[in-house]
C-alpha cells in the first residue's frame, strides 16, 4: 500500500484487514462487473447489519461548513462509482461524509460499449469511458429516497443525455435541476466528462455563463416553492490552461455559483506512455492525476480569492494527497479511484490526516 495508508495490521478494523486479499480476487476479474459485485457486496453487508462491526470505530472528525451546508467530515465519495445511488447507506457506512451520486442524465441510457473500464495496476490508475451510463432521473431520485441509514450530505451529479445536441444542453440540465431538488444537498453540475461528445466545450466561459445563469434562474423559481436551497457546484475538468481558469473564475463569481469541483478526468496519457491500456479513450483517474488536480484547485483557488469554496478531487491516493489538496484551497475531498485501490483505510487515513489541518 501507499505511505500513508499502511498501518499497523493488528489494529486494523477487520474490514481493512480484510481489503488486499479481496482487492486480489476482484482484480482478477473484468473491472466493471468487479465494480457491481463491490458494490452489490457492500449492499448486502450493510442489509444484514454487518457492515458497521467489519468498519469499526472511526477517526473523530470536525464538522465542516460549506455550501450553506453542514458536512459531519470533509471526507467524501466522488460521482461515478455510485451512479444509481442505491449504495448511498453502505458507502456512508465506511466513513464518507458526503456521497456524490451520479452522473444522472434526464432520461436513462446504457452508456458506451464494453470494454469500458481498465485498471492499469502499476500506476495506482483507471481509464474509462462508461458514457454516463445510469438509470435516468425518476430512479435515481427513487434511489436517493431509498437511503435511510445514511446521516451525511448527499450530492446528485446531473449531465446531459448523449443524443442532445450542445446548442440544447440546458434543457436536461434544468430537467436534471428539477428532478434532484427534492432529494438532493446539493447538486453538481458535469461539464466535464470526456465520455460525451461535445460536452467539455460546454466548459467554456461563454457557454458556461448561459447555463449557469439559466440554473440560478431555475434554482431561485425551485427555492421560492420548495421553501428550501439546495447549492450548485459545477465539476471542471483538470486539462484547463491558466486562461481558461482565469475566465471561468470570472463566471463563477458573476453568476454567484456555490461551489466547485476539482478536477474530472484527465486525457493526457503522459503519465501512462507505454502501459499497453494507455491508448484506450476515456478519462484517465488516479495517481498520475495527483500532481495536476492539486495544481488546477491551487489555481482556481488564486483566481477566485477564495470566494467560492472548492471540493477538491483527483489522485487522492493517501491521507496526505487529501492534506495537500486542502492545503492548495479546497475546503472538502472526494475519492474515487484511490477507494478502489485502497477502500475503506483510504477514508481512515485521510479523516485522520485532515484532523491535522
Amino acid at each position: 500500500m501507499s505511505a500513508g495508508i499502511d498501518a499497523n495490521p493488528s489494529g486494523l478494523p477487520m474490514l481493512d484487514r480484510l481489503y488486499p486479499l479481496t482487492r486480489s480476487l476482484l482484480f482478477r476479474l473484468d473491472a466493471e462487473r468487479a465494480h457491481h459485485l463491490s458494490l452489490s457486496g457492500l449492499r448486502t453487508l450493510e442489509n444484514l447489519e454487518m457492515l458497521a462491526p467489519l468498519v469499526g470505530e472511526l477517526p473523530d472528525a470536525a464538522p465542516v461548513q460549506c455550501m450553506g451546508l453542514e458536512f459531519p467530515n470533509p471526507v467524501g465519495l466522488a460521482a461515478g462509482l455510485d451512479k444509481e445511488g442505491n449504495t448511498i447507506d453502505a458507502l456512508g457506512r465506511l466513513g464518507f461524509g458526503f456521497v456524490e451520486i451520479g452522473t444522472i442524465t434526464p432520461r436513462p441510457q446504457p452508456g458506451n460499449p464494453s470494454p469500458r473500464l481498465f485498471r492499469l495496476k502499476d500506476h495506482e490508475a483507471i481509464i474509462n469511458r462508461m458514457g454516463f451510463n445510469n438509470p435516468g432521473l425518476e430512479e435515481g431520485a427513487e434511489n436517493v429516497r431509498r437511503a435511510k441509514s445514511f446521516k451525511g450530505v448527499i450530492g446528485f451529479n446531473i449531465g446531459k443525455n448523449k443524443d442532445t445536441p450542445n446548442e440544447r444542453a440546458v434543457e436536461d440540465y434544468l430537467l436534471g435541476l428539477r428532478g434532484a431538488w427534492p432529494v438532493a444537498d446539493y447538486i453538481a453540475v458535469n461539464l466535464s466528462s470526456p465520455n460525451t461528445p461535445g460536452l467539455r466545450d460546454l466548459q467554456s466561459a461563454d457557454n458556461a455563463s448561459a447555463l449557469i445563469a439559466a440554473l440560478k434562474q431555475e434554482q431561485m423559481k425551485l427555492a421560492h416553492e420548495s421553501g428550501r436551497w439546495v447549492p450548485i457546484a459545477l465539476k471542471v475538468a483538470p486539462d484547463l490552461d491558466d486562461l481558461a481558469i482565469k475566465d471561468l473564475s470570472k463566471v463563477f463569481l458573476q453568476e454567484g455559483l456555490e461551489g466547485l469541483i476539482a478536477t474530472n478526468t484527465t486525457i493526457e496519457r503522459a503519465a501512462v506512455t507505454g502501459h499497453s491500456h494507455a491508448s484506450e479513450a476515456g478519462g484517465l483517474s488516479g495517481a498520475p492525476l495527483t500532481s495536476r488536480s492539486t495544481e488546477v484547485i491551487a489555481a482556481f483557488h488564486s483566481h477566485l480569492g477564495g470566494k467560492l469554496p472548492i471540493i477538491g478531487v483527483g489522485g487522492i491516493m493517501t491521507g496526505q494527497d487529501a492534506r495537500e489538496k486542502v492545503a492548495a484551497g479546497a475546503t472538502l475531498v472526494q475519492v474515487y479511484t484511490g477507494f478502489i485501490y485502497h477502500g475503506s483505510a483510504l477514508v481512515r487515513s485521510c479523516l485522520e490526516h485532515l484532523k491535522k489541518v
